[in-house]
């Protein structure tokens, strides 16, 4: 057995077994079947592995597999973590899977491509994650991007937010003691010191987030009903992929799609509609409906202005 292939099998018992309880026998002959395992030539999968598997699973993604026993010998996934951990193991499933795709294949860039785009800063991902695990104060420039300028910044590193593939740092700015959002991608010269801040910051920023579009939600507006109405062919696009985790479907004509969400009516999400163009309408509130009709006013007059 490879030794760079585990992150596979996990993923492909886990996948087999999300979808019904299976033997040994059954899970042997799954994987043996699978793509992946006939890429990589592996011809033999032992119950000794599959134990080892499982023991490891559980302690990577949380999740328990049993065996049932007394005459089922099936194994199954007891239970699923809840929806946010879920998330996460999902995130790094999918990391698993092209990275493993990557590996194994030296030919790839022949059949994948992907997108051009400049670096996204994550070479401080693991630094800033150990300061934030660790309380530890950290220093940096971070340009920005509206006044082009470069500034010194001393922080309190609190989490990291994933934003349209971008990550931020979210902290608290010690010269102004206000909660900040820091692209990973405009950050240079960090450095972690050694002494930690004694501060205690009671953000909940599950709950932060949960209503927020993008990246953070500085704003004290409290969330609104969204009401949102699709053409049939953009509405498919945001149903199979939500804009965001409140999206509901309220009704469907043969000509649309109408959804509603509870978030907060930032300028995020206003650049989100937007992007649609026609297809997309507000209905509900007011206020993101002024705001979307006079941005697309100023753009007009701009046109007729040139």
């Amino acid at each position: 057995m490879k030794k760079d292939f585990y992150l596979t099998r996990y993923a492909l018992i886990i996948k087999r077994l999300e979808s019904s309880p299976a033997t040994y026998s059954q899970l042997e002959d799954y994987l043996l079947n699978s793509f992946e395992f006939q890429d990589a030539g592996i011809k033999s999968y032992s119950i000794r592995t599959l134990q080892r598997d499982i023991r490891e699973i559980s302690d990577l993604f949380n999740l328990s597999i049993h065996n049932k026993k007394k005459g089922d010998n099936r194994y199954y996934i007891e239970s699923r973590p809840i929806m946010e951990v879920d998330e996460y193991n999902q995130k790094l499933l999918e990391s698993f899977q092209v990275s493993n795709a990557l590996n194994l294949h030296p030919d790839f860039s022949d059949f994948i491509f992907f997108e051009s785009r400049k670096p996204t800063g994550i070479e401080h991902f693991y630094d800033l994650f150990f300061a934030i695990r660790n309380k530890r104060v950290v220093t940096f420039e971070h340009y920005n991007y509206k006044n082009k300028l470069m500034t010194s910044r001393k922080v309190h590193p609190l989490a990291l937010k994933e934003s349209k593939d971008r990550w931020y740092l979210i902290a608290i700015d010690t010269k102004d003691k206000v909660l900040k959002s820091f692209g990973l991608d405009r950050i240079n010269y960090l450095d972690v010191a050694k002494n930690q801040f004694r501060e205690k910051y009671k953000y909940n920023f599950r709950e932060h987030f949960k209503n927020a579009f993008g990246v953070m939600n500085l704003a004290e507006q409290k969330p609104q009903n969204i009401v949102l109405k699709c053409s049939r062919h953009q509405g498919e696009y945001i149903r199979s992929f939500p804009l965001h985790q409140s999206q509901k479907e309220t009704k469907e004509t043969p000509e649309e799609i109408y959804f509603e969400f509870f978030l907060h009516p930032t300028y995020d999400f206003m650049q989100e509609i937007l992007s649609y163009g026609k297809e997309v309408t507000v209905l509900e509130p007011k206020c993101l409906v002024d705001d979307i009709r006079n941005h697309l006013q100023e753009s007009l007059n701009r046109y007729l202005e040139s």
